[in-house]
């Protein structure tokens, strides 16, 4: 694991002097999503609502994991990944990689986990069963930090366990062919993973042990800040969407969202459920981006550290989060 993990640092830092330089006029924008994880600015993805208010054409691309995000915004490749998850980042800019934090996207403890074979019939109350089994984890992620955060309340020993690194969608067709004991995800993987095994954790009870699951909106620095407007703008359609979602258009949207995101409607409809989108105001509070995300990436950092899974941590992260693009948004 910590072999792998090294692989993905000595990535970013080969990226890191790569990074897209960007333009004061850029003329096309590279977005990086998830599929089978639906949010509210999926309609403007899909109805071209960006590429109207930005004034430039938007192509969104389809990722597995934040590790591969953070490795495409190092090449320049991409210049927003939209979701990311909080760990992939972490370790990217651990490694030196200058990227930043500019919006919290989702906040979702009940739809990122781990589950466990059915058969096994461990729960809580035995969890330390685990030692020795297989698990499937995509290492570097939010679920790869939740997985570690669990085994090391219930006190199991990672160590005697055989981790696989797999992206969700593969952790979940291995586990439904009886090849893992336990496997990580999030979205629609997690819920076919769901389908063979039970959760030790539930969201509400991962958020009392201080496992907080939230995606971001991030960006390579420099691009960034030689396209603030451009920026600005992208956020506030974002912002707009999730205002219209939450005042009532929730099912005038839900098939837009539902084709955007690869997904059938009653699947879409399950996973809206468990995400939470803060609004730019609640954004900007001390909880977010005004003190407690760098707060968090901190406590990310170290904790990844003390796991052995990167070398080292940043003294602080409060230059990992910028919030003037955000607030720049909100005054639009």
């Amino acid at each position: 694991m910590k072999t792998l993990l090294n692989s993905v640092c000595a990535c970013a830092l080969l990226g890191s002097s790569t990074l897209m330089s960007g333009t004061a006029v850029a003329e096309e924008l590279t977005v990086a999503y998830f599929l089978e994880w639906p949010t509210p600015n999926q309609y403007a993805q899909a109805k071209k609502i960006y590429d109207k208010e930005l004034g430039v054409d938007v192509k969104w691309v389809s990722f597995d994991a934040g590790t591969a995000m953070s490795a495409a915004m190092a090449s320049g490749d991409v210049q927003i990944s939209f979701s990311q998850g909080i760990p992939p980042f972490v370790v990217a800019a651990s490694a030196g990689q200058d990227i930043q934090v500019v919006d919290v996207a989702v906040s979702y403890s009940e739809n990122d986990n781990c589950v466990v074979r059915s058969s096994l019939e461990i729960d809580q109350s035995n969890a330390k069963e685990l030692e020795g089994k297989q698990v499937g984890v995509p290492i570097g992620t939010a679920a790869h930090y939740g997985f570690l955060k669990q085994m090391d309340h219930f006190g199991v020993n990672t160590s005697t366990m055989k981790i696989v690194d797999m992206a969700p969608p593969d952790g979940a067709a291995a586990f439904a062919s009886g090849n893992l004991d336990m496997v990580c995800g999030w979205g629609g993987a997690l819920r076919r993973m769901k389908e063979h095994g039970n959760v030790l954790l539930t969201g509400a009870e991962k958020e009392g042990l201080g496992i907080q699951v939230f995606d971001a909106t991030t960006v390579s620095t420099q691009w960034a800040q030689e396209n603030p407007d451009l920026l600005a703008k992208f956020l506030k359609v974002t912002a707009d969407m999730n205002a219209k979602y939450a005042a009532g258009s929730a099912s005038s949207m839900m098939a837009t969202i539902s084709k955007a995101a690869g997904m059938d409607a009653k699947a879409t409809r399950e996973t809206l459920a468990g995400f939470i989108f803060p609004s730019a105001k609640e954004q900007l509070s001390s909880k977010w981006l005004g003190g407690g995300t760098q707060k968090f990436l901190k406590e990310v950092a170290d904790f990844f550290v003390e796991q052995g899974t990167i070398p080292k941590a940043r003294p602080s992260y409060e230059n990992a989060v910028d919030a003037s693009y955000l607030l720049a948004a909100s005054k639009m």
